[in-house]
């Protein structure tokens, strides 16, 4: 009896030693209902319980098994949680050496909206979004200092996986929100120290599961619309046909107008998934399709925003993305110790991208029926090598619409092993795979002169810029193919050393060879290899039942992308996400990290409390930073800039009961240079004569709020009405290309959000909220931008005078909607 008592303690903080604080025997979910899970939302394994009998040397190992016994062995859930790229059930959540971050289904449908990123923003501490792009759909995700972002040209730090499979895009490492299935998400889960996940995982992974037919089953549709025009629809369902046979298929369409000019969103997308299991084997094929478009909008300059909170700057700024992929998966249990899994797939991906903008061509001052560079003597070609007439009439604004595609294809296969022998009569779990991904890119960029109205739109004239045949400015055409081939080879192994400490230890060996191939001619060409290991060691120890303590340090690294390869030369500064010079190699960033913590739940007489607190400090040696161009909007290139460093503290505490479930979390980042640079910038306070700003070691990285406040509630006033809201607190920022830290921060900002739910019928749900419920009036980003090269029309012509850029962030809005369910 003491054993099994002993038995069911650890199964039962197994569960909630992260904060997990739902029921750990909780009723399998009904047909068309997300499954039940914790506060921390990690979706539970059933196994079978090992004898409780004398210890033996190879004891059979519990096997995962979802969805309805076959078998009368007695069952329960546990919770585990990722520690390696493979669909495969993950560590035991008490024996993790890093921070628990992790989002359930439930928690992306209470935001009512189809942007996974809404839901990582509300419950996760160290998360900031901030809408780079003046788009909702397409935000940059920040953690710790760390950013995924589906803008080209951003030095990504985070790794994005779905299925097992690694989704940031081949040319540029960005990671395209879009395009993920939100419907379709089982859980999302915030890895973080842990090398395991390859490229870019400098700050950490974001590992997404998706849905099947043996985890959902029933159907559900949902319907809503509000302000600014927005319609959405989402439609799942899943079903598991015998007990060998599954299908799930989730569609989304959304529409909205935006609340700024030229702001339209198109949002379609597909996923489905055919499973087969047998016995201790499990095969899925998963595949998606998504077709998106896109009004970026992009920052807009303070003085224009404070006559119209919808104002937009240099039009057209569209972007078009269209995904398809393939995913194969499989999983066996070839012995009662030795689990082995593998993945492959297809990827195929495009995006254009039209983009109005200021232009650096002018007519000439000797002859103004040619058209010059903004120095007047550089003649700026036709695509024919010879200088272009100008055919627009004298005074006449110029600007330019620049045009670019990308199309990527790509595959890679993947496999691991894991075992849970026992270690010199030690519990013990060891982890090895192997992951191979390629993938093929054709870019193409072309640039159209054209002219500037009052309402900052630019209109095209068929007149475009060839090559200028001087190292600056650069304009021309440009076409490139890129090859890149990523290979890894890790290995994990975690020992309980006592029932109470456990040790992680291992590593990954990561090859990287991009190739660049110049289609117009050599400048581009190029071929670059780099290899690195990456170390991890980590402990937890369970100083109480209720009570653990963690601590880790691990090494990742991250490769300069194709674009960074094609556009790092100071001297010959290009179009980011355009226009690609002949550059210097730039070297790979690599990323040191510690992090430790304490995390525990205790049960009250109002529900079950969970909390955990931890600190972190990430170093990375050789970072990547855009730089900007200084008097050519839309110019830079990419450059190694030292050291820098990203360590902060991360604390949450949340209560949960049938009727209440209350979340709060406060996270600090501090992030800084380490190493003294020169940088170009817009900055007022700019060297006038080398128009560069110096940073010095200790100066605070732009676009890093330090501080973060999230507190969330959902009260059930009745059997069938619910009510909740959540608050959200971000502190000021630098704005970037502010890097010496000399001028005024983007203000802090406090944003209210409510919502509401009514059980009408046992299959109908309707609902509502508001966001933004003060109607603040706050931005997300903010930047520099070149106050001469368009005239402030709303001034009567007269030049800026205020040199920030920003992004507005979305006025008060009002949605409703009905979920039916099957």
């Amino acid at each position: 009896m003491g054993k099994g008592l002993w038995f069911k303690r650890r199964l039962l903080m197994a569960s909630i030693s992260t904060g997990l604080v739902s029921g750990l025997f909780a009723h399998p979910a009904a047909a068309a209902q997300d499954e039940e899970t914790n506060v921390q939302n990690l979706p539970p394994v059933e196994v079978t319980a090992p004898p409780s009998a004398t210890r033996r040397t190879t004891p059979s190992r519990p096997v995962a098994r979802i969805g309805t016994p076959g078998s009368a062995s007695p069952r329960t859930r546990i919770y585990v949680y990722p520690t390696a790229p493979g669909t495969g059930r993950g560590l035991d959540v008490d024996k993790v050496p890093s921070a628990i971050n992790a989002v359930d289904a439930s928690q992306i449908k209470r935001t009512g909206s189809l942007n996974v990123t809404d839901a990582l923003r509300d419950n996760i501490a160290g998360v900031n979004i901030s809408e780079v792009t003046g788009n909702p759909f397409q935000p940059d995700v920040e953690f710790r200092g760390f950013v995924a972002s589906p803008v080209t040209g951003t030095p990504q730090g985070l790794a994005a996986y779905q299925n097992g499979v690694r989704i940031n895009e081949a040319f540029s490492d960005a990671v395209n929100w879009d395009l993920i299935p939100t419907a379709a998400i089982r859980s999302v889960t915030l890895v973080t120290n842990n090398p395991a996940f390859g490229l870019n995982a400098l700050g950490g992974a974001i590992n997404l599961q998706m849905k099947d037919g043996f985890t959902y089953q029933g159907a559900e549709l949902d319907v809503m619309g509000g302000s600014f025009g927005r319609i959405q629809g989402s439609a799942q369902w899943g079903k598991q046909v015998d007990k060998n046979y599954a299908v799930f298929g989730a569609l989304e369409g959304l529409h909205d107008n935006g609340f700024r000019n030229f702001s339209r969103s198109d949002v379609r997308r597909f996923y489905g998934d055919v499973g087969y299991k047998a016995g201790d084997s499990e095969f899925h094929a998963n595949m998606g399709v998504a077709k998106n478009d896109f009004g970026a909008s992009a920052t807009v300059p303070a003085e224009l925003l404070e006559k119209y909170w919808g104002a937009t700057y240099t039009t057209p700024q569209t972007t078009s993305n269209r995904v398809g992929y393939l995913n194969l998966t499989g999983k066996v249990d070839a012995t009662p110790t030795w689990t082995l899994e593998g993945t492959a797939h297809v990827r195929r991906y495009e995006q254009k991208i039209v983009d109005g903008n200021p232009t650096d061509a002018q007519e000439c001052g000797a002859d103004p029926t040619l058209l010059c560079f903004g120095d007047d003597t550089t003649p700026a070609n036709g695509v024919n090598g010879v200088q272009l007439a100008n055919p627009f009439a004298p005074g006449t604004i110029l600007g330019e619409i620049d045009r670019g595609t990308i199309r990527s294809s790509s595959f890679g296969i993947s496999g691991q092993a894991t075992n849970t022998d026992q270690l010199f009569g030690h519990d013990n779990r060891f982890v090895m795979g192997a992951t191979y991904d390629a993938g093929v890119t054709r870019y193409n960029a072309t640039a159209e002169i054209g002219s500037i109205a009052e309402n900052y739109a630019v209109s095209g004239s068929g007149v475009f810029l060839g090559p200028t045949g001087l190292p600056n400015p650069v304009a021309g055409p440009v076409s490139l193919r890129t090859v890149n081939q990523y290979n890894g080879l890790y290995a994990m192994d975690t020992v309980n050393v006592t029932d109470a400490f456990a040790i992680t230890g291992g590593g990954r060996f990561n090859v990287a060879r991009i190739t660049l191939e110049d289609q117009l001619g050599t400048a581009l060409n190029g071929d670059h290899t780099f290899t690195r290991f990456n170390p991890v060691i980590g402990g937890t120890y369970k100083i109480t039942p209720e009570l653990t303590a963690y601590a880790g340090y691990s090494e990742a690294n991250r490769v300069p992308t194709p674009l960074e390869l094609g556009c790092s030369d100071p001297a010959r500064p290009c179009l980011i996400a355009a226009f690609l010079v002949s550059d210097p190699p730039l070297k790979q960033v690599v990323s040191k990290t510690v992090e430790a913590g304490l995390r525990g739940t205790r049960e009250l007489n109002i529900g079950t409390l969970g909390w955990k607190i931890g600190g972190f400090r990430a170093t990375n040696h050789d970072d990547i930073l855009a730089v900007p161009a200084v008097g050519r909007t839309g110019f830079g290139y990419f450059s190694n800039v030292g050291r820098t460093r990203r360590q902060g503290l991360e604390a949450e505490v949340n209560i949960k009961s049938p009727t209440l479930q209350f979340q709060a979390s406060y996270a600090f980042v501090d992030a800084r240079f380490l190493d003294p640079l020169e940088l170009g910038s817009e900055s007022p306070f700019a060297d006038p004569a080398t128009e560069t700003i110096r940073v010095l070691p200790g100066n605070q990285i732009p676009a890093v709020p330090r501080h973060r406040v999230k507190v969330g509630v959902d009260y059930a006033v009745t059997d069938v009405w619910k009510v909740g809201g959540n608050a959200l607190f971000v502190s000021s920022q630098y704005l970037v290309g502010d890097e010496s830290n000399q001028y005024a921060k983007l203000p802090s900002y406090t944003v209210f959000n409510l919502h509401t739910s009514y059980q009408v019928a046992k299959n109908v749900q309707l609902y509502g909220r508001i966001d933004n419920v003060f109607d603040k009036r706050y931005a997300t980003y903010g930047q520099f931008f070149d106050r001469e090269a368009v005239p402030n029309f709303t001034n009567g012509g007269a030049e800026f005078t205020d040199p920030r850029s920003l992004s507005p962030a979305r006025p008060r809005a009002f949605y409703a909607g009905m979920r039916v369910t099957f």
